[in-house]
């Protein structure tokens, strides 16, 4: 048990050193192109971050742990959402965001997981031809994230693009970070499971717990640096990003490759709050074109009041 500490808190470490300079990197190659900062937390920033997710669901998949590979997926939305939006916008509401710039993300986002929660709850699983449905779909979200680049812009005022910047540098420095990330969460996850088993944790628990807050801790503290730096909408981006990548590669990946069962519980519970916690947190922005404090301790107290009754159920 102490070994198993010890590695948690190295795990942790990691991810802070790794998202700290994820977040500046990211925000440099920005100001280089002269790209939105929404733009690049929910591409490139959030690509980083969800690599954790990708990593532990498939290979969960390949071992026939279906409720962790489904129960990964949904319960980090969850997590991004209530938990990781829902502190920063508590600490710091997001303002003058461009509408244009999330829409479409949103739509696209709750397009796809009704679809696939109505599909769910018909079937009970994703086969193989879900899953490369779901990485079509991947393609398409790529290439719309290039296409509308150049017209998306912020309301508040652009910095002066940094002619100092390498860009080849700093994605060589996304690249490691993402490799940190990585580690560290991996470290938090399989040392989290160890724990969470010794004391006899269900496996969709710790899949929509302790697994989906580890993976999700690249986000989280991604989102609470670029906060801290005054880069709130790289940030909010890369919570919407990451979410949609949740959808399309946390669970496309997997069942592609083997395909993937999915508990009741997921199906009715995981999936309709991922949709409830997701329009909580869009829907006022995208009417008001900005956050407000009750939009966070709502979501803060959904998350309480999920992962409780996650135990005691």
């Amino acid at each position: 048990m102490v070994q198993a500490t010890i590695l948690f808190m190295a795990g942790l470490i990691l991810i802070c050193i790794g998202g700290d300079r994820l977040v500046d990197a990211a925000v440099a190659i920005a100001r280089k192109l002269g790209i939105p900062q929404i733009v690049v937390g929910a591409t490139i920033v959030s690509l980083g971050t969800t690599l954790p997710e990708v990593l532990v669901s498939t290979t969960a998949a390949f071992d026939g742990s279906a409720a962790i590979a489904a129960g990964n997926a949904f319960g980090s939305i969850i997590c991004n959402t209530a938990l990781i939006a829902g502190l920063t916008q508590t600490i710091r509401p997001t303002k003058k965001v461009e509408a244009s710039s999330l829409l479409w993300r949103s739509g696209f986002f709750f397009a796809v997981l009704i679809a696939m929660n109505v599909y769910g709850y018909v079937t009970g699983s994703y086969g193989r031809p879900v899953g490369i449905m779901l990485l079509l779909l991947f393609a398409l979200y790529a290439y719309l994230n290039i296409r509308r680049s150049a017209s998306e812009g912020e309301d508040s005022q652009e910095e002066e693009k940094d002619q100092e910047v390498s860009v080849p540098r700093q994605l060589l420095v996304l690249v490691i970070c993402a490799g940190l990330l990585y580690l560290g969460a991996n470290l938090l996850v399989d040392n989290g499971i160890y724990i969470a088993n010794a004391i006899g944790v269900p496996e969709r628990v710790i899949a929509v717990t302790f697994i989906a807050l580890g993976t999700s801790l690249p986000e989280l503290v991604t989102s609470i640096v670029s906060l801290i730096k005054g880069y709130g909408n790289v940030g909010l981006g890369n919570v919407i990003g990451a979410n949609i990548l949740n959808l399309l590669l946390v669970i496309g990946i997997p069942a592609a490759v083997a395909g993937i069962g999915l508990e009741r519980s997921t199906v009715t519970v995981d999936m309709p709050l991922s949709l409830l916690v997701m329009a909580i947190l869009l829907v006022p922005i995208l009417v008001r074109k900005k956050a407000s404090r009750v939009q966070g301790v709502s979501l803060l107290c959904i998350y309480v009041t999920y992962c409780i009754l996650s135990f005691v159920q």
